[in-house]
């Protein structure tokens, strides 16, 4: 499937490694205009170093203003990624207002609060938009000591739905895509322990985890006009995880 952005700026969240940087290069690569944003300015200049075509932007998204001013300065967005996310495995017995605060105000918080600021540049310019929520199956699946995480996820999940209710009839597509386990840098060392990933890749019918690529594959997909009818999903890419 040829699928270009020609023409479209995208800003991707948390855009310096991992599937960020995927979406980020592969939006680059179909043609958008791409503004990568992440809280490391070390690691976005070596992003901008393989890509110089990109804009990059740092700014530590739990700030609920900074965050605003970032985003705004660097509208008008026609696609958006909300990737940047963080997680714990944690007990209950173990959360902290801390914890809690860690976590939701990047998965949660600092999500609507991007969403916000894009929509709001959409509306005023009467401009249809694709926007895409990187969730996970912990959003609809039970994960052992992810207590914060699983909130978190089935927190963007919600919210994914009542928007794209909200501005499906202003032409703004809102989805999330929901992965498994993902062999990113960090991915590949903390499931590197068979004892962990076997009774995890148990529950796969497919029989692996995910790689970077299946995951930008399907938010590209999203994104583009090849998905114009498609809106208020939460779509996994899971390997057949939540299907049993």
């Amino acid at each position: 499937m040829d699928i270009k952005f020609d023409g479209k700026r995208a800003l991707v969240t948390g855009a310096a490694s991992g599937i960020g940087r995927g979406i980020a290069l592969q939006l680059a690569k179909g043609g958008a205009r791409v503004i990568a944003l992440d809280v490391s300015e070390d690691q976005l200049i070596k992003l901008k170093e393989e890509i110089p075509s990109l804009e990059t932007v740092a700014v530590d998204l739990s700030d609920w203003k900074a965050t605003q001013e970032t985003v705004k300065s660097v509208c008008p967005i026609d696609l958006l990624v909300n990737n940047a996310g963080l997680g714990e495995i944690l007990a209950l017995t173990q959360v902290t207002e801390e914890n809690y605060n860690k976590i939701f105000n990047v998965n949660v918080k600092a999500l609507i609060n991007v969403t916000k600021v894009v929509v709001e540049d959409l509306l005023n310019r009467e401009s249809p938009g694709a926007i895409v929520n990187i969730s996970s199956q912990a959003s609809q699946a039970a994960l052992p000591n992810h207590t914060l995480y699983c909130a978190s996820k089935a927190a963007v999940d919600g919210f994914t739905r009542a928007v794209a209710m909200d501005y499906g009839p202003k032409k703004i597509r809102i989805n999330a895509v929901n992965p498994t386990v993902v062999m990113t840098e960090l991915g590949r060392r903390f499931w590197s322990d068979p004892a962990l990933s076997q009774p995890m890749l148990a529950k796969i019918p497919l029989g692996r985890f995910g790689e970077i690529s299946d995951v930008v594959a399907a938010v590209l997909f999203l994104l583009s006009d090849h998905a114009s009818l498609i809106t208020g999903i939460c779509f996994p890419v899971d390997g057949g995880f939540l299907a049993c």
